[in-house]
């Protein structure tokens, strides 16, 4: 008889509406080692950056929403930045 640990329930922050040009940035900054990310917080979310490795977390937290709002404008901000 085989055991397995049953998957852990986490939180999901459920979907957010993307359009192709944020695809296109968020490729590019995957390309340059920017990743951004939601993260639960507690019962909200808050938006987590990896730049070339180094964490850094948006200081508010945020229903999912919102917090996929952001997580968006940063992905438009460093590829603006980058590609001006």
């Amino acid at each position: 008889m085989a055991f397995y640990k049953r998957a852990a329930k986490g939180k999901n922050p459920g979907t957010h509406p993307y359009t192709p040009e944020d695809m296109k940035r968020v490729q590019w900054c995957l390309d340059k080692r920017i990743k951004i990310a939601v993260i639960p917080n507690g019962i909200k979310w808050q938006v987590e950056l990896n730049i070339n490795d180094k964490i850094h977390l948006d200081p508010e937290i945020r229903e999912a929403d919102k917090a996929y709002e952001k997580m968006y404008e940063y992905y438009k901000y460093y590829y603006d930045k980058h590609n001006k």
